[in-house]
């Protein structure tokens, strides 16, 4: 399905997918790596010799490596995790882990022989081979990680700002598998997070409270830009209250339900006045107080946060929603 761009104004886009539009912004930057993370130094935290040679300090062999975020970029400074391993696998089937270092470019000392170098930069990586020599120099080690990363936020309706602590983010792979799922790349994103990846497509999925409200969005990451997008969630907040007469006070202890037209249920609670997100569509409430059931269909508009009342009288229910269809 092709999704349509939006104009919007500053380094902000307005996106949604499926039932509404995804946008993107992309920021350029000089150094991706140095605006969102600590500023950390080149410091190996450990190593153990590696089994095909004696660690002896005639024979260590210095190694540098560093890493870009694409081709033609600058060394990156810090926020990377390097690690060498050993190729041989351990009793456990596991390569042993030698040494690591955090930071930038990373200098190691190593006897001759092979190893995999790994670095790592947030959930972004790349992995080569090494074979240090026996004599002469030992070519810095240079490799490219082309990765970018995304930030993430969310609206509901055009233009409602979402309470950050009521969204969240799931980042997927963009392949499906033969059984219909993805493979998950990192769970319970807060918004306005930089989620630094490899190049290429991502499923996202946005959740708005905890019920139905739920937004896809497939997300393109180009290596050494910062992707900006924020979902348009078709949902809002609501507050459902049991009441003797409109404007009233709310009635303690009273169950509730929340069907869908069809009748299937999305929500229950207890409460006074319970609070939840739906996204757009048609529902009843139904309040069970003292052995009484008292039911009223509404409707949700995408970013109309609202209270639910129903009313103790049946009939006035039924007039109370009449007028508000009449109304919308």
């Amino acid at each position: 399905m092709r999704m349509r761009i939006h104009p919007v104004a500053a380094m902000s886009l307005i996106a949604a997918s499926l039932a509404a539009p995804l946008a993107q912004a992309q920021d350029s930057l000089e150094s991706f790596s140095q605006i969102p993370t600590p500023l950390k130094g080149s410091k190996l935290t450990s190593f153990n010799p590696i089994v095909t040679g004696e660690a002896m300090p005639e024979n260590l062999r210095d190694v540098t490596c560093e890493a870009l975020l694409t081709k033609d970029g600058q060394p990156m400074e810090h926020g990377l995790t390097w690690r060498v391993f050993s190729p041989i696998p351990g009793a456990d089937g596991k390569l042993p882990l030698l040494a690591t270092s955090e930071g930038g470019t990373a200098a190691f000392q190593l006897v001759p022989g092979e190893y995999f170098v790994n670095v790592a930069f947030g959930r972004a990586g790349a992995t080569k081979k090494l074979v240090v020599p026996d004599e002469g120099a030992v070519d810095k080690q240079t490799m490219v990680l082309d990765a970018g990363g995304i930030m993430l936020n969310a609206v509901s309706g055009p233009d409602v700002r979402i309470p950050p602590k009521e969204l969240s983010f799931a980042v997927y792979a963009a392949e499906v598998r033969e059984d219909g799922e993805r493979n998950l790349v990192m769970d319970d994103v807060k918004p306005n997070t930089v989620v630094r990846l490899n190049a290429g497509t991502y499923h996202v999925v946005s959740d708005y409270g905890t019920v139905n409200a739920v937004i896809r969005a497939d997300i393109q990451v180009e290596a050494g830009k910062l992707t900006r997008a924020t979902i348009q969630h078709r949902a809002a907040k609501l507050t459902l209250k049991l009441v003797s007469e409109p404007g009233g006070e709310a009635i303690a202890d009273t169950a509730w339900s929340i069907l869908t037209s069809s009748g299937d249920t999305v929500s229950e609670s207890v409460g006074a006045f319970p609070t939840l997100v739906l996204a757009e569509g048609s529902y009843i409430a139904v309040a069970r107080n003292k052995n009484k059931i008292y039911q009223r269909d509404f409707q949700v508009q995408a970013g109309m946060n609202t209270d639910i009342e129903v009313l103790l009288d049946e009939k006035a229910n039924d007039q109370k929603a009449a007028a508000e269809d009449v109304v919308d």
